[in-house]
């Protein structure tokens, strides 16, 4: 048999979710509406084949719940299941340890069938995520103080920084997002400013769209 957790604080989606893998003979499922519901199971001994973690809950995020269950179990196999855009995050999550990405926008069969992928110890990437995999930083042209040309580099994390302000995200957002403090946050937003030669968010959000660190429907 296999062992599925859900944690997923939306009611309809759970539900829905529980219900059509327990129409697979094989699968036995288990439900919570918090990462905190799931930690107790699992620091209670109870054990599961395949978590399914959705990302954006409340006090305790499905990146956050990653780290501390595999704080407890080293290998346990977790799949992001989520209806919103996971690539802002995708590499904090491939850095975290998850097994997979599904979106809840599939087809019910692609979950069943990537859950058993999961239990042979294949990892669910999608092939439109695949280019962000251990992305190198991105280089723009610039100049340094005695006018000679040189290139900028761009960190994952700063790009990642980029396409939530260009989402219209607070300071403090960013950092619940990012799990860092809005000091951090300021210290990076300067030196993106610095990098790409701007003052304001807006000018930065330009100057990203030109060089194409950010999408057209990335910007709000």
């Amino acid at each position: 048999m296999i062992r599925i957790l859900i944690v997923d604080d939306h009611p309809s989606a759970r539900d829905g979710t529980r219900a059509k893998l327990e129409q697979e003979q094989d699968m036995i499922v288990t439900d919570v509406c918090s990462g905190m519901e799931a930690l107790s199971l699992i620091e209670a001994g109870e054990r599961f084949d395949v978590m399914l973690f959705d990302l954006n809950m409340p006090v305790i995020s499905g990146l956050e719940l990653t780290k501390r269950v595999l704080e407890i179990h080293s290998c346990a196999c977790i799949l992001i299941y989520s209806g919103y855009d996971i690539a802002p995050n995708f590499n904090l999550l491939i850095e975290a340890g998850i097994s997979g990405f599904v979106s809840k926008a599939s087809p019910w069969g692609h979950l069943i069938q990537s859950i058993r992928y999961a239990t042979q110890g294949d990892s669910i990437i999608p092939t439109s995520l695949l280019k962000q995999l251990r992305r190198h930083d991105i280089k723009l042209p610039g100049h340094d103080s005695n006018g000679a040309s040189e290139l900028t580099s761009i960190t994952q994390k700063e790009q990642t920084i980029l396409q939530e302000i260009a989402l219209g995200k607070s300071n403090k957002d960013i950092a619940n997002l990012l799990y860092m403090s809005q000091r951090n946050v300021e210290y990076h937003l300067s030196r993106i400013f610095e990098k790409l030669h701007v003052r304001s968010r807006f000018e930065a959000i330009a100057e990203a769209k030109k060089h194409g660190l950010i999408k057209n429907e990335d910007i709000i």
